[in-house]
């Protein structure tokens, strides 16, 4: 097979040689915003781009080097990033080495083609990822590292558009300049993505209300994705009417049409706060990486024909027609930048490598930094616009020395959480005026304003998005998932974006926030799988990411206090995993006994990792969570009164990172241990705590555990049968202690 790399090498040298250079209509440099020194600038960087682009498959074909998805015919982009300020944070499709490095240019010490192999050959000192991937990516250009996005960058796109006004009207300084503008760039084939679309109708549907979003979506249509060709005109179609979205188009060809169409896009979303979408026409040169053998789906006439079209020759051509460069000098450039990015080559792949998997593992966990001051400790406090505690509960200060149920107190939690850091906001689905699903959020809205309670559409990839895009601009968001089951539309949002950042950023950029889900089973009456979810293991997958999980309302508060505490301090991505069923509990054994009801304490300290501890028998040690721990209380009683049997009851609280040390001195002096897990029995944490167990303890107990069939839940009354009880549990115990449940008296 051909190399078409090294064929489009030579063409362009041949072709400027002999002047066949394509001919199209052009602006002049006036007409373009561009002096000629811009100019030359603008093409340095698209040579170096494109020889970028060469070396990489060289470097692969020696083993040097990885992951070879280009930029060539896409160095369009570098007119397009000339025409922004290099503060304006730039979310990059991975086609936009152009843009990176004519951004660097406005930078002085940046070094572009140093950076670029070293991410090429994955060395540890690579200045943004330290080899883990090779990213577009620099905390002083305000390029957050994008990985091969199919889309899944544009959500927080929307999210750090929104945080720039959002800061100015919550009267804060962020780290975005106040009249920043933020640019997304994709391709046309991305465009199509449930993803995209869902973030594009969000910036839309914001700047209808005319609510500040001064976002640029770059769409690069190079016509094709991967081996599908893009319908033709349809990305024009799609985009060029929609309702609160200015349109514009630029020969991506071209780099005078593109500065043009730049420039106005610019200057547009940044006087008028409103999103800007502008489609830039180019092409896709060598395939769609390197092992991908376009000749298998393109015949050999229609990849000359692309490469006929190569940018690099339009741009000779505009240089030499405007009088600015000579075509020696054109071809002394490009090899002189040729050989410039080879002899850096060769340094560069005797530069150190990761070998261990501490090495590799170490970013995964943001860097502890210097924290920001101390919030002022509980009661009497003064939070933002003067607003005291006072003012903020109002009548409901006489209520928090009154037994509460677990939705109530993790309301007060989360007003006193927003009243002590000015810098949380909470959003989602419904959780303003009508307070959420199951009233958790209620009078927030009343008593922070539609600026820290945000009512978001209903969707929850833009929910997510919303919140990680908040967390580059310093304001620390607690979204709400109104239902576990939900989170399924957006779990790669967590995934693939929020835990993935630091890991690709040396702990350099971070998402810290907290994710709020009502979830598990158990609810009666309504709802069935969507409403009652009982796996959490979607997140127990993604590393970095803390799971918490509040079994009673005395814990709740403190939990969510830490969770908060380790977003705004260690900068770390928090799920708090809220079971529905017990919002509305107040009682453990008998209607009103009140045994399931608690006194509000905010100054409560439950730190990670902490474990809750009830009762210190030694008979058996019971090991749960959530729902599991409100049963196993119930059955408890049981086993105490009815059986003589002494237990204790470990409620876990936080399911991830599992707190291993804790749970093994507390299970240590028990003769038996059962695992009461919600959640259905197969890949679920019960299997994990019965490894740990056997694997740490020198002298394992004699142990059993129950959980959830691998069933979805149905509606009505069948809707616990397949889940853990009390009396299940009781029977499971009397079972793992030899005493037949067939002997259990009943009541």
């Amino acid at each position: 097979m051909q190399d078409r790399a090294e064929i489009v090498h030579n063409n362009f040298l041949t072709r400027v040689r002999d002047e066949n250079l394509p001919a199209t209509m052009s602006l002049s440099p006036a007409d373009a915003g561009l002096t000629p020194e811009q100019t030359v600038e603008i093409f340095e960087s698209q040579v170096l781009s494109r020889l970028l682009d060469n070396h990489s498959r060289k470097l692969q074909a020696r083993g040097e080097g990885f992951y070879t998805i280009g930029s060539s015919g896409h160095e369009g982009s570098a007119a397009i990033s000339a025409a922004f300020r290099h503060t304006d944070m730039a979310f990059l499709h991975y086609r936009d080495a152009a843009f990176f490095i004519q951004r660097s240019k406005k930078l002085p010490g940046s070094t572009p083609l140093w950076d670029m192999l070293l991410s090429f050959t994955t060395s540890s000192e690579d200045p943004i990822s330290g080899g883990r991937h090779k990213v577009l990516g620099s905390k002083d250009l305000f390029i957050p590292p994008q990985t091969s996005t199919i889309a899944s960058h544009l959500p927080k796109a929307v999210g750090a558009a929104y945080s720039i006004g959002l800061n100015k009207r919550l009267g804060r300084t962020g780290v975005l300049p106040s009249d920043a503008v933020i640019i997304c760039s994709f391709g046309d084939a991305s465009l199509n993505h449930s993803t995209a679309q869902g973030a594009i109708n969000t910036s839309a549907w914001t700047s209808y209300q005319n609510v500040p979003l001064p976002l640029v979506w770059v769409c690069e249509d190079n016509g094709i994705g991967i081996s599908t060709p893009t319908p033709q005109g349809w990305v024009h179609a799609s985009m060029a009417r929609r309702p609160g979205i200015e349109y514009f188009y630029c020969n991506g060809l071209d780099i005078f049409d593109t500065h043009r169409a730049a420039r106005e896009a610019e200057r547009y979303v940044r006087t008028h706060r409103k999103p800007a979408f502008l489609h830039m026409g180019c092409v896709r040169l060598f395939g769609h990486a390197g092992p991908d053998a376009q000749h298998m789906y393109l015949t050999g006439e229609q990849i000359e024909a692309t490469e006929a079209l190569d940018p690099l020759l339009h741009s000779a051509r505009i240089l030499i027609e405007n009088n600015i460069l000579r075509v020696a000098q054109i071809l002394d450039l490009y090899n002189e930048t040729d050989a410039r990015v080879a002899r850096a080559a060769e340094q560069v792949i005797r530069r150190p490598k990761m070998k261990t998997a501490a090495e590799v593992m170490e970013s995964i966990i943001p860097p502890l930094k210097a924290p920001p001051p101390n919030p002022p400790s509980a009661g009497g406090r003064v939070g933002v616009g003067g607003n005291t505690r006072e003012k903020i509960f109002g009548d409901e200060l006489a209520s928090m020395d009154k037994p509460q149920h677990m939705g109530k107190l993790i309301n007060w939690a989360l007003a006193d959480a927003m009243l002590e850091n000015p810098n949380v906001v909470l959003a989602g689905e419904d959780i303003g005026p009508k307070g959420g699903v199951y009233a958790v959020t209620t009078k927030l809205h009343d008593r922070f304003g539609a600026h820290r309670v945000i009512n978001t559409l209903l969707d929850e990839q833009s929910i997510l998005g919303l919140a990680i895009g908040l967390a580059h601009n310093d304001i620390i968001c607690i979204p709400e998932i109104q239902f576990l089951a939900y989170l399924h539309n957006a779990e790669d949002q967590v995934r693939g974006e929020a835990a993935t950042l630091s890991f690709f950023s040396k702990g350099q950029y971070t998402n810290p926030m907290v994710i709020r889900i009502a979830g598990l089973g158990y609810q009666k009456g309504f709802g069935g799988h969507f409403h009652n979810d009982n796996s959490f293991n979607v997140l127990r997958d993604i590393p970095g990411v803390i799971v918490a999980c509040p079994g009673n309302g005395a814990d709740a508060p403190a939990m969510l206090k830490e969770c908060v505490r380790l977003a705004r301090e260690e900068r770390r991505v928090v799920v708090f995993l809220e079971p529905i069923a017990l919002y509305m509990t107040r009682d453990l054994h008998e209607p009103k006994d009140g045994l399931w009801s608690f006194i509000y304490d905010y100054k409560k300290d439950i730190r990670i990792g902490d474990i809750g501890i009830y009762g210190d028998g030694k008979d058996l040690c019971i090991l749960t969570y959530g729902n599991g721990y409100y049963l196993s209380r119930q059955a408890e009683k049981e086993l105490r009164d009815v059986y003589g049997i002494k237990a204790r009851i470990i409620d876990m609280r936080w399911l991830a990172p599992v707190p291993e040390e804790q749970i093994l001195k507390a299970v240590d002096l028990c003769k038996n241990v059962l695992i009461v897990d919600e959640c259905r029995k197969t890949g679920t944490i019960s299997e994990a705590l019965m490894t740990l167990i056997h694997e740490k303890m020198p002298t394992p107990p004699k142990m059993a555990r129950i959980a959830a069939e691998d069933c979805f839940i149905p509606l009505g009354r069948a809707a616990t049968v397949t889940l853990p009880s009390r009396d299940s549990i009781i029977d499971a115990a009397l079972g793992l202690l030899g005493r037949p449940a067939a002997q259990r008296k009943r009541a």
